[in-house]
Protein backbone atom coordinates (compact mmCIF):
# COMPACT_ATOMS: atom_id res chain seq x y z
CA UNK A 1 0.00 0.00 0.00
CA UNK A 2 0.86 3.49 -0.79
CA UNK A 3 0.36 7.10 -0.18
CA UNK A 4 -1.00 10.05 -1.28
CA UNK A 5 -2.20 13.51 -0.82
CA UNK A 6 -3.81 16.13 -2.47
CA UNK A 7 -5.73 19.30 -1.90
CA UNK A 8 -8.11 20.92 -4.29
CA UNK A 9 -10.78 23.27 -2.40
CA UNK A 10 -12.67 22.00 0.69
CA UNK A 11 -11.67 18.37 1.23
CA UNK A 12 -15.54 16.87 1.58
CA UNK A 13 -14.98 17.04 -2.19
CA UNK A 14 -11.99 15.08 -2.23
CA UNK A 15 -13.25 12.84 0.19
CA UNK A 16 -16.25 11.73 -1.53
CA UNK A 17 -14.61 11.08 -4.78
CA UNK A 18 -11.73 9.11 -4.02
CA UNK A 19 -13.78 6.72 -1.73
CA UNK A 20 -15.36 5.71 -5.09
CA UNK A 21 -12.15 4.26 -7.16
CA UNK A 22 -11.02 0.87 -7.28
CA UNK A 23 -7.84 0.40 -5.57
CA UNK A 24 -8.04 3.21 -2.65
CA UNK A 25 -8.76 1.72 0.62
CA UNK A 26 -9.25 4.71 3.12
CA UNK A 27 -9.43 8.45 2.71
CA UNK A 28 -8.62 10.74 5.54
CA UNK A 29 -9.62 14.60 5.46
CA UNK A 30 -6.44 16.54 7.24
CA UNK A 31 -4.23 19.23 6.87
CA UNK A 32 -1.21 19.49 5.28
CA UNK A 33 1.49 22.32 4.02
CA UNK A 34 1.40 24.56 6.95
CA UNK A 35 3.68 25.46 9.97
CA UNK A 36 1.45 25.26 13.13
CA UNK A 37 1.99 21.55 14.70
CA UNK A 38 -1.37 21.48 16.13
CA UNK A 39 -4.00 22.68 13.23
CA UNK A 40 -7.83 22.30 13.52
CA UNK A 41 -10.50 23.67 11.59
CA UNK A 42 -11.05 26.69 13.21
CA UNK A 43 -7.06 27.82 12.59
CA UNK A 44 -7.08 26.79 9.05
CA UNK A 45 -9.84 28.52 8.08
CA UNK A 46 -8.12 31.81 9.27
CA UNK A 47 -5.48 31.72 6.67
CA UNK A 48 -2.91 31.98 9.62
CA UNK A 49 -1.66 28.63 9.90
CA UNK A 50 -0.85 28.31 5.79
CA UNK A 51 -1.99 24.97 5.92
CA UNK A 52 -4.29 23.48 2.95
CA UNK A 53 -7.20 21.07 3.80
CA UNK A 54 -6.32 17.57 2.24
CA UNK A 55 -6.94 14.33 2.13
CA UNK A 56 -4.62 11.63 2.30
CA UNK A 57 -5.38 8.46 0.28
CA UNK A 58 -3.98 4.70 0.83
CA UNK A 59 -4.03 3.16 -2.09
CA UNK A 60 -3.10 0.01 -3.88
CA UNK A 61 -0.68 0.71 -6.53
CA UNK A 62 -1.24 -2.75 -8.05
CA UNK A 63 -5.00 -1.66 -8.68
CA UNK A 64 -4.69 2.21 -9.33
CA UNK A 65 -1.36 3.86 -10.01
CA UNK A 66 -0.58 7.61 -8.36
CA UNK A 67 -0.85 8.78 -12.31
CA UNK A 68 -4.41 7.60 -12.34
CA UNK A 69 -4.80 9.44 -9.12
CA UNK A 70 -3.33 12.65 -10.68
CA UNK A 71 -5.52 12.24 -13.42
CA UNK A 72 -8.95 12.13 -10.92
CA UNK A 73 -7.29 14.99 -8.71
CA UNK A 74 -6.66 17.48 -11.92
CA UNK A 75 -10.40 16.50 -13.43
CA UNK A 76 -11.93 16.93 -10.18
CA UNK A 77 -11.15 20.77 -9.48
CA UNK A 78 -9.76 23.72 -11.37
CA UNK A 79 -5.82 23.49 -10.89
CA UNK A 80 -5.37 27.03 -12.46
CA UNK A 81 -6.97 29.37 -9.49
CA UNK A 82 -4.84 30.33 -6.65
CA UNK A 83 -6.02 29.82 -3.69
CA UNK A 84 -9.77 29.45 -4.84
CA UNK A 85 -12.68 26.85 -5.69
CA UNK A 86 -15.83 27.86 -6.74
CA UNK A 87 -16.81 30.27 -3.86
CA UNK A 88 -14.06 28.73 -1.00
CA UNK A 89 -11.51 31.18 -1.41
CA UNK A 90 -8.05 31.56 1.11
CA UNK A 91 -4.77 30.08 0.87
CA UNK A 92 -6.45 26.97 2.89
CA UNK A 93 -8.57 25.65 -0.78
CA UNK A 94 -5.12 25.76 -2.31
CA UNK A 95 -4.51 23.07 -5.39
CA UNK A 96 -2.20 20.91 -3.95
CA UNK A 97 0.51 17.79 -4.15
CA UNK A 98 2.25 16.54 -1.06
CA UNK A 99 4.51 13.85 -2.72
CA UNK A 100 5.47 11.19 -0.72
CA UNK A 101 8.83 10.51 -2.13
CA UNK A 102 10.73 11.46 -5.21
CA UNK A 103 8.80 9.40 -7.43
CA UNK A 104 5.34 11.40 -6.84
CA UNK A 105 7.49 14.73 -6.94
CA UNK A 106 8.64 13.97 -10.23
CA UNK A 107 5.64 12.71 -11.65
CA UNK A 108 3.54 15.83 -10.16
CA UNK A 109 5.62 17.95 -12.19
CA UNK A 110 5.64 16.21 -15.16
CA UNK A 111 1.70 15.44 -15.34
CA UNK A 112 1.49 19.51 -14.98
CA UNK A 113 3.95 19.90 -17.32
CA UNK A 114 2.43 17.66 -20.11
CA UNK A 115 -1.22 19.66 -18.91
CA UNK A 116 0.16 22.68 -19.52
CA UNK A 117 1.76 21.92 -22.91
CA UNK A 118 -1.53 20.04 -24.00
CA UNK A 119 -3.21 23.43 -23.43
CA UNK A 120 -6.25 21.64 -21.49
CA UNK A 121 -7.17 24.44 -19.48
CA UNK A 122 -7.61 28.12 -20.44
CA UNK A 123 -4.69 28.93 -17.75
CA UNK A 124 -1.35 27.55 -16.75
CA UNK A 125 -2.01 25.30 -13.65
CA UNK A 126 -1.07 26.80 -10.27
CA UNK A 127 -0.65 23.79 -8.27
CA UNK A 128 1.94 23.73 -5.71
CA UNK A 129 4.33 20.60 -5.61
CA UNK A 130 5.38 19.84 -2.08
CA UNK A 131 7.97 17.27 -0.83
CA UNK A 132 6.94 14.91 1.89
CA UNK A 133 5.64 16.71 5.16
CA UNK A 134 3.37 16.21 8.01
CA UNK A 135 -0.59 15.12 7.14
CA UNK A 136 -2.35 16.43 9.87
CA UNK A 137 -5.87 14.08 10.35
CA UNK A 138 -9.15 16.80 10.56
CA UNK A 139 -11.73 16.31 13.37
CA UNK A 140 -13.70 13.19 13.18
CA UNK A 141 -16.73 15.03 11.71
CA UNK A 142 -14.94 16.21 8.79
CA UNK A 143 -14.21 12.26 7.71
CA UNK A 144 -16.58 10.68 4.88
CA UNK A 145 -18.45 13.64 5.48
CA UNK A 146 -20.48 13.49 2.28
CA UNK A 147 -22.03 9.95 2.75
CA UNK A 148 -23.17 11.19 6.92
CA UNK A 149 -24.34 14.21 4.93
CA UNK A 150 -25.69 13.82 1.69
CA UNK A 151 -28.59 16.47 2.45
CA UNK A 152 -26.17 19.48 3.40
CA UNK A 153 -26.66 22.52 1.51
CA UNK A 154 -23.19 22.17 0.41
CA UNK A 155 -23.16 19.01 -0.07
CA UNK A 156 -26.23 18.71 -1.79
CA UNK A 157 -25.70 21.94 -4.05
CA UNK A 158 -21.49 21.48 -4.86
CA UNK A 159 -20.50 17.75 -4.05
CA UNK A 160 -23.68 15.95 -5.70
CA UNK A 161 -23.85 16.69 -8.74
CA UNK A 162 -19.78 17.17 -9.20
CA UNK A 163 -19.76 13.44 -7.70
CA UNK A 164 -22.52 12.24 -10.37
CA UNK A 165 -20.49 13.95 -12.87
CA UNK A 166 -17.09 11.98 -11.98
CA UNK A 167 -18.83 9.06 -11.61
CA UNK A 168 -19.53 9.30 -15.42
CA UNK A 169 -16.40 10.42 -16.38
CA UNK A 170 -14.47 7.60 -13.95
CA UNK A 171 -16.89 4.68 -14.20
CA UNK A 172 -14.32 2.21 -15.47
CA UNK A 173 -12.23 2.85 -12.18
CA UNK A 174 -15.25 2.84 -9.88
CA UNK A 175 -15.35 0.31 -6.98
CA UNK A 176 -18.21 -2.59 -7.72
CA UNK A 177 -21.39 -1.45 -5.97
Amino acid sequence: MQKAVFGGGCFWCLDALFRQLAGVSSVESGYAGGLDPHPNYESVCSGKTGHAEVVQIEFDPEQISFDDLLATFFSSHDPTTLNRQGHDVGTQYRSVIVAQDSAQYEAALSCIAALNDKGLFDKPIVTEVLKKMPFHQAEEYHQDYFTRHPEQGYCAVVIGPKLARFRAQFASRLKPT
